[in-house]
């Protein structure tokens, strides 16, 4: 049996379970408990907060954790990136007083930034070579300027909602993250082949994303053109109808620009135009 460790709470916690769910492992998160087991794979999860699942992964307490790409690279613990999974999205960049001149990073020499993220900062300093104090706090660093504790933050941002409500403004963004799988890169043969199947089942989930199944009647002189117009994965499914001179014609897309492809169909004579979500791909 594996355990992964997911965050206790917040928006990556409902994505992870979500994910989990998504690929046939299910988590009832109503009746959650420090450590809980799916009843549809050998997985257990074991909550935490986020900045201690690097660790309680790498030292092989959890042999799996879904944590934001930002914690793993901050903490510097010995663990494995499996995947990357698309979610939990966010930047860390540098924002100063909104009235300040910001004339690149050379700004920050000799100024006092404030932090929960100090080791990122500090290679981003280092890159470029810049000499600056680093203030670490914990919470709440978008106050730091105001209360005078620092000249700017170094701090996630998301939609940068934040950064406005405490009059700064971002000035570099520095470091980009998503939520990612871990593991301990110590697995044995058995939980080798259970991590296998997960990232199996990962992979489906994720290339599904952004495509629908797009299907429709359209007249069989139609078909090479609405083949250019709409290419499927690796070739569409056309069928004959009953109806004499027709055809059905079956594709998975890309979401993009679809509207613009159905209109290009509609002139071709497409009828009956259909379009699915699609669950999942398997590769």
């Amino acid at each position: 049996m594996l355990r992964i460790a997911l965050q206790s709470k917040g928006r990556l916690n409902e994505e992870s379970v979500s994910l989990l769910n998504e690929i046939g492992i299910n988590i009832d998160d109503s009746k959650r408990k420090f450590l809980s087991k799916s009843d549809s794979f050998p997985l257990e999860v074991l909550y935490l907060r986020d900045d201690d699942i690097p660790q309680v992964v790498s030292a092989g307490t959890a042999h799996l954790g879904i944590v934001g790409l930002n914690e793993v690279r901050e903490k510097g613990f010995d663990v494995k990136i499996e995947a990357p999974l698309g979610f939990g999205g966010c930047r860390i960049s540098l924002a100063i007083p909104k009235a300040e001149e910001y004339d690149g990073p050379q700004y920050f020499q000799g100024k006092r930034i404030a932090t929960s993220y100090p080791n990122i900062l500090r290679n981003y300093l280092k890159e470029n070579n810049i000499e600056a104090s680093i203030e670490v706090i914990t919470g709440s660093v978008e106050i730091a300027p105001a209360a005078g504790i620092a000249d700017a933050i170094f701090d996630i941002v998301s939609s940068g909602g934040t950064l406005v409500t405490n009059g700064l403004k971002e000035v570099e963004k520095v470091f980009w993250s998503e939520a990612v799988l871990i593991s301990d890169g110590r697995l044995n043969a058995e939980e080798q082949a259970l991590l296998d199947e997960i990232l199996f089942r990962i992979d489906s989930i994720k290339i599904s994303r952004g495509k629908k199944y797009v299907l429709m009647n359209l007249p069989k002189e139609s078909i090479n053109e609405a083949i250019r117009i709409l290419p499927a994965m690796r070739s569409p499914t056309v069928l004959p109808l009953a109806a004499e001179g027709w055809c059905s014609l079956h594709s998975v897309v890309d979401e993009e620009g679809l509207w613009d492809k159905i209109r290009q169909l509609k002139a071709i004579g497409a009828e009956g135009i259909l379009v699915l979500n699609v669950d999942k791909i398997i590769p």
